[in-house]
């Protein structure tokens, strides 16, 4: 089906020039003596009738070439006999498709001297008629006028069009290009508050390790090596890493001394969103546990900026929070009454952060508009399971 309809399209135009040839050159053929009938003899009318719209035929491999011969031609053509050109309506049709080709070309120079091409041509064309009238020598310039101005209109349109598509796919590509830097910048940030997390429980476990060996009798001198020898180990991680985390951290950027927050901080983060005005209620479901380290901050994080993004961008009054815990994992849902965006397009590309946070420790986010209106991010975090 889309086969014949792409060759319809394609050839639909041409067949019509053929069409409009042979018709012509029949029209003159089988003409009625009148006071209108060219003088020319059909030897020289039927050919020049006939193949007048041929030059249409070329217009894809030359748009300006070709319609303008069509029109240098009909002028040429009154002066050897004035009555040819208005005698058929095939040639004023020609005219008018020879017009609009040239009012959509995409040259704006070539497009200016197209019309006057045919304003020109169709000037000639009317004052080589015998009995034109004073009105005519308007009129018939004017009305191929219009032609030129349908086809300048459409051109103006697709090249609107076409810009516009443009606009939208550079966007496109600007937004991939910034939600592919809010993942590597996200990745970025939990790997380094991944790093405080495993420096102070390898600090913890080497100073544990020295408490054990200074406390180790003398006779124990083989115990002691191997936890000098752990000893030794953890100091050495504990380097590698503060050279890792220096490499990976911004210029500007310092080393954030205060302890990593944990949905046991939520209180003092929901009052600090209290007070821009916007309304904050906390729900816990299930029992508080002691979760893991890293679940934990990942857990705040994703509260943060859900909040954040409902301040921002939601226009909301109120928020409601809600953590459940089970077993096996922890649920947080973030819900807001808000009408605005709230959403991946947002400017900071926040939910794109938490998607990435979320999908690392092999979880489960959703984020939608509500049915009776606001905004609400669920996500999933497993205590157990492996991280992707």
């Amino acid at each position: 089906m889309n086969r014949p309809t792409a060759r319809a399209r394609r050839y639909g135009f041409d067949v019509l020039i053929i069409l409009a040839a042979i018709v012509g050159g029949l029209v003159v053929a089988l003409r009625d003596e009148t006071a209108r009938t060219p003088t020319t003899p059909l030897w020289f009318t039927v050919p020049a009738v006939a193949l007048l719209p041929l030059p249409l035929l070329a217009r894809r491999g030359y748009p300006f070439a070709a319609p303008a011969a069509v029109w240098l031609v009909a002028a040429a053509l009154s002066f050897v006999d004035g009555r040819l050109i208005p005698y058929t309506l095939t040639a004023s049709v020609t005219g008018m498709a020879a017009a609009f080709l040239l009012g959509s070309l995409r040259s704006e120079k070539e497009g200016r001297i197209g019309l006057a091409v045919v304003l020109g041509g169709a000037a000639m064309i009317a004052y080589n008629t015998p009995d034109a009238t004073a009105g005519e020598y308007v009129f018939t310039p004017l009305l191929f006028g219009i032609g030129w101005l349908a086809g300048f209109a459409v051109h103006e349109r697709a090249a609107q069009a076409e810009e516009a598509e443009d606009r939208a796919r550079r966007a496109e590509r600007e937004r991939e290009a910034a939600a592919r830097l809010a993942v590597a910048e996200e990745r970025a940030r939990i790997a380094r508050e991944l790093h405080d997390i495993v420096a102070h429980a390898v600090s913890v476990m080497v100073l544990q390790v020295g408490a054990v060996r200074h406390k180790l009798p003398a006779e124990l001198e083989e115990d002691q090596g191997a936890l000098r020898d752990v000893e030794q180990a953890g100091r050495s991680a504990l380097a590698e890493m503060r050279r890792l985390l220096g490499a990976m951290r911004s210029d500007g950027e310092g080393v954030d001394l205060a302890p990593q927050p944990g949905l046991g901080s939520l209180d003092a983060l929901l009052e600090q969103i209290d007070r821009t005005g916007l309304a904050v209620e906390l729900h816990v479901d299930g029992e508080p546990f002691q979760l893991p380290r890293a679940i934990d901050l990942s857990a705040y994080r994703i509260v943060q900026e859900g909040l954040t993004n409902a301040v921002k961008h939601a226009r909301a009054s109120r928020v409601d929070v809600t953590v459940s815990y089970a077993p096996d994992a922890v649920r947080l849902e973030v819900r807001d009454d808000g009408s605005g965006l709230a959403d991946g397009n947002s400017p900071g590309f926040g939910l794109v952060g938490i998607r990435e946070r979320v999908k690392i420790y092999g979880g489960e986010m959703s984020a939608g508009r509500l049915p009776e209106g606001g905004f609400v991010l669920t996500t999933r975090l497993p205590i157990t399971g492996d991280p992707r």
